[in-house]
């Protein structure tokens, strides 16, 4: 890459990282906001509604945003003939996402009646984390990242706007937390609506495969059997990584209580917070890079691969030993004493940190071509880790055990990508 590629390379990330640090810092200030001013027990049920409602949302869509980005690497523009059967499937699954957990919601046995009007108010949320995913997608391929950077703000600065609102009245609840949260997503929805209605046209600007045709691709329109074949794996990525990530939050809730539940929500806020670094260079602004260079610049796509597992590894161990080390002081000071054993909570999962950033730079060689099905055996494996520890420790141990437990599935996914990655050879292939 010339210096000024390497100039405007940085300069893009730059952008995406201040805007994922403002995200950041929007969500984190929005939990705060919400744990202060609802106390454990109400944001407990907040944040465990919130958890199921986010474990079911990749149902909607089920993975097309990201086969789209591998569609186009591959493909180029003769892959607009994806979109009319993606939007299609992507309608169909927001409408049975949106049914599962309205019925989980009225008919589950274990659901109380707070709860219950919880889920349903929140289930807008689904809608709305589609429409950011979708109109998210299309401005990646576009590689228009100040439009990118400005798209990913959204939603959290509307759930901050809902936080300071619940502030500022003289009443607040868990439902009124949940109320605010589905406008929000409603809101964003009817603002992505002309740039998907343009997209769904054929409408993306496509960048990295030169000028358009003149003469639309010959390939027929793919049928939804053909679809499914190619997109399957993205779709189940899609579905296990919130049930890996928020599986200890609503278990807490059930096996536990809704307090236990409140404090481990905290902690994962300010996870959440710190995963969105590698979650940026890789996702918003590498993928749509390494699905073409993995085609058709294979020597770029191993050099980008192991210049980023140094660098996601050594930023972990810092950002992990920084976490440790502010836990203590932080979070009594920002959230109050309610959550004090949170810092705890905080301390042991900072040994996540290094191992989830340099997961994420392995993981990235399994997003390309025909390697997500390697990726999907990992993340099932990780995932049943997860669920199963959980289910064990969190009756003995708390919420405490809890941790523990996404310490060693977080291990889990690391290795088991690790060894996808060896096993099959993946680098090799790309030779």
């Amino acid at each position: 890459m010339s210096t000024e590629g390497w100039r405007r390379a940085a300069g893009a990330i730059g952008l995406l990282w201040l805007a994922t640090m403002a995200s950041a810092g929007m969500v984190f200030l929005a939990q705060l906001l919400l744990a202060r001013r609802l106390g454990p027990s109400e944001y407990g049920l907040f944040a465990s509604s919130l958890a199921t409602v986010t474990v079911v949302a990749p149902l909607a869509g089920f993975g097309l945003s990201q086969f789209r980005l591998k569609a186009y690497g591959t493909e180029g523009w003769a892959a607009d003939r994806w979109l009319r059967p993606a939007f299609r499937f992507s309608a169909f699954t927001c409408v049975l996402a949106v049914g599962i957990v309205i019925a989980w919601a009225l008919l589950g046995s274990v659901v109380d009646s707070e709860t219950r009007l919880t889920l349903v108010l929140l289930t807008p949320v689904i809608v709305g984390l589609v429409a950011i995913d979708l109109v998210g997608s299309k401005l990646r391929l576009e590689e228009r990242h100040k439009a990118l950077a400005g798209w990913q703000l959204l939603m959290p600065a509307g759930r901050l706007a809902v936080a300071a609102t619940l502030l500022a009245l003289p009443f607040a609840s868990a439902h009124g937390a949940a109320l605010g949260y589905g406008l929000v997503a409603l809101l964003i929805a009817a603002l992505a609506l002309p740039q998907l209605v343009l997209m769904q046209r054929g409408g993306i600007e496509l960048k990295g495969h030169g000028p358009r045709p003149a003469l639309p691709p010959s390939d027929p329109e793919p049928g939804a059997l053909q679809l499914w074949s190619q997109a399957w794996a993205y779709g189940m990525a899609a579905l296990l990584y919130p049930v890996f990530f928020q599986a200890s939050t609503v278990l807490l809730k059930y096996l536990g209580s809704n307090a236990q539940a409140g404090h481990y929500g905290v902690a994962l806020a300010v996870m959440m917070a710190v995963y969105l670094f590698p979650s940026t260079v890789y996702q918003k602004f590498l993928l749509s890079r390494l699905h073409r260079w993995a085609v058709h610049d294979k020597p770029r796509f191993r050099r980008v691969y192991r210049l980023g597992n140094l660098g996601m590894l050594g930023m972990g161990v810092m950002v992990g030993l920084a976490l440790a080390v502010a836990a203590p002081w932080l979070v009594p000071l920002a959230f109050g004493p309610k959550f004090g054993d949170v810092a705890g909570l905080l301390m042991i999962l900072s040994l996540c940190v290094p191992l989830r950033f340099l997961s994420t730079a392995v993981g990235s060689a399994l997003l390309t071509e025909n390697h997500m099905r390697y990726r999907v055996v990992a993340m099932l494996l990780a995932t049943l880790v997860a669920v199963l520890l959980n289910i064990w420790a969190i009756p003995r141990y708390g919420a405490a055990g809890s941790a523990w437990a996404t310490v060693v599935a977080e291990a889990a996914l690391l290795g088991s990508m690790w060894f996808a990655v060896r096993r099959f050879r993946v680098l090799e292939k790309s030779r």
